[in-house]
This record gives C-alpha cells, structure tokens and sequence, in this order.
C-alpha cells in the first residue's frame, strides 16, 4: 500500500504546485482573456496532469526511501540479507527482470516495491516481517513485490493518474469559469473575477478526491494480479495464501499516508478509498484460481 499513497500525495503536492504557478504566471487569464478557450485549456490540461503524474513517478523511488528511512543493502552485512538479496535477484530473473534494489526499513509488517521504471526499481521490508514471517512466507512476499514490477504497475497507475489529472484540471476550470460567470452575469468587464480562482480551486479539490477513488480501484484490481504473479513465480499458490493468512493475524505495519497503497497489505477506513482489497477476497481469489 506504501508505493501508490506516496505515488498519489506526490502527485497532488506536484499538481498544486504546477496550478498555482500557472495561475502566478497569468496563464489562466490568459485561457480566459476572451472567454473559455476550451481546445488551449485541454491541452494545459494534460501538460500539467501527465507532467505532474510523470514528476511523482520519478520522484517515486527517492520519496520512498526518504518516507520509510530504508536502507538499501548495497553489500550483505549478514546471512539474512544475503538471503534475501539472493531471493528478490532469483524471482526478479525468473520474471525477466533485471534485480531491482534491496532494502530494509524498520517497521511493522508490510513490504512494498516502487521505480520509475522495470529497471530503475525497490523492493523494499520491514524489519517486522522479516521477523515475524518464515521465510516461505517471507519469499512469497517479495514474490508479490516483484510481480508488481512484473506488471509494469507503477507507469500504468501513472498513465491512469495522467488521465484523470487532466480532467480535475480540465473541468474545475470549466466549472470555476461557469461560478464566476453566474456571480458576475451583471458584470459587463471582461475576463474573469475572484470567482473563478476560489471556485476552480474548491473544484480541484472535490474532483480530486472523485480521482483517487477511480485510481484506488485500480489499485486494488492490481493487488490481485500480484498476488496471481506470486504463486506463478513461486510455482505453488499456497506459500502466497499462507502469507496473506499470517498478515492477517499480524498488525500490519501503517506506511506513511504517500506510500499506502504499494504495501503488501494494506486499506482505507472506507471501501472506496481503500488501496487493497480485503485479504480474505485476496486469499478466496487464489483458492479458486485455475
């Protein structure tokens, strides 16, 4: 759950700071000098959607490192992480992948993978899984992780994040244009009034919160396909069922609110919001795979 709650504060952090820099720049009064220029607002749009979404991608990997405190093992300091940089480097070539950084964070259980790309990656655990897991378990966990990479999870959430940044963007100022445009109905001066900045800004707001709910679907249809990548990479679905069991009598760790939804476990106080499915459906899931 950690890498996409990171990935998304990134983005709307990023996102904030490219609008506000737009409208400091006179860009908007510029899209509105005339009245809504819908086709030059469209593609302002999408520059600062995918380059916000894009920004956060790349800065995914340095975030997650900082957020968690994880310390990559450059060099083996013991049995245990030669273990388990020798695991996540057999599963990452059993996937085609080349082996992404190993790290360790001090923590609850939970564990998580992030990278701007399949060969710019982390998998990183916690110190209370390693702990409270066998390594069975253990194993199919990073097997999980490296599924995620696998499955290109991280450019698809950031396309799809893309997309909807474009159309927060797109339609508060369409909707701020249209509350201005009311307040303002006997105004007889052109381009826009204080309406349009308070109204765009509360409507990038909500609209922002409609868009994660859409992205944290997303994210949990994927927490399926690792967990399928796990047992197919592992060759035996039970290790990653009997992983999902012990986290579910375990407390899993709490990453930090930007990283939520990249752990291996993981949710939200509501359904919508919630980056991972409940372990029982993703355990009934793998138990009724083919």
């Amino acid at each position: 759950m950690k890498r996409i709650v990171l990935f998304l504060i990134t983005n709307i952090a990023v996102l904030l700071v490219l609008s506000v820099s737009a409208r400091l720049l006179g860009i908007d009064r510029f899209l509105t000098s005339n009245g809504l220029n819908m086709g030059m607002l469209l593609a302002f749009a999408a520059l600062i959607g995918f380059g916000g979404s894009f920004m956060s991608l790349l800065m995914s990997k340095t975030i997650a490192k900082w957020s968690t405190g994880a310390r990559v093992i450059a060099q083996p300091a013991n049995q245990d992480e030669a273990w388990l940089v020798n695991t996540v480097k057999r599963l990452s070539s059993k996937a085609g992948l080349p082996t992404p950084e190993v790290a360790i964070y001090d923590g609850a259980p939970n564990a998580f993978a992030t990278g701007a790309s399949k060969s710019r990656s982390l998998v990183a655990v916690s110190t209370g899984l390693l702990q409270s897991m066998n390594k069975q378990q253990v194993e199919a966990v990073l097997a999980h992780e490296v599924a995620h990479i696998q499955n290109g999870d991280m450019v698809t959430l950031t396309l799809i994040q893309g997309v909807l940044n474009t159309f927060v963007i797109f339609l508060s100022r369409v909707a701020g244009y249209a509350i201005d445009s009311f307040l303002r109905r006997d105004d007889d001066e052109g381009g826009v009034g204080i309406g349009y900045m308070i109204g765009s800004i509360v409507c990038e707001i909500l609209f922002g919160i409609l868009a994660s709910i859409v992205v944290m679907y997303f994210s949990r249809k994927r927490e399926f396909r690792a967990d399928a990548g796990a047992a197919s990479l592992m060759g035996d679905r039970r290790p990653m069922i009997e992983a999902l069991r012990a986290l579910g009598s375990l407390e899993a760790g709490q990453l930090p609110k930007q990283m939520a939804a990249s752990g291996i476990t993981g949710g939200g106080i509501m359904a919508l919001f919630s980056s991972h499915p409940p372990l029982e459906s993703r355990i009934a899931a793998l138990e009724t795979a083919r």
